[in-house]
């Protein structure tokens, strides 16, 4: 157990830190694998806009590297072209 006062507060900070980013990464994931499991290529489309933007934020505030939601826009772009 911490002793001194600001590695409690530390602690404290770190706990809620990682519940958020849980939360963050866990909504991205379900809204990739969502739009990925669509077959109505209108509503896939109308979706993407609001999944870039996530994944974008989620890069900027570190929880992905930027490479990795380059590379996710990428592949739902290649996903949502093979739609009929």
């Amino acid at each position: 157990m911490a002793n001194h006062k600001s590695s409690l507060k530390r602690i404290r900070q770190t706990e809620k830190r990682n519940l958020l980013n849980r939360y963050y990464g866990k909504n991205m994931r379900s809204a990739v694998r969502s739009l990925r499991s669509m077959t109505d290529k209108t509503a896939a489309l109308a979706k993407y806009p609001e999944v870039q933007k996530m994944l974008d934020r989620m890069a900027k505030r570190g929880l992905i590297h930027k490479n990795k939601a380059a590379n996710l826009k990428s592949g739902l772009c290649a996903s949502i072209a093979k739609l009929a």
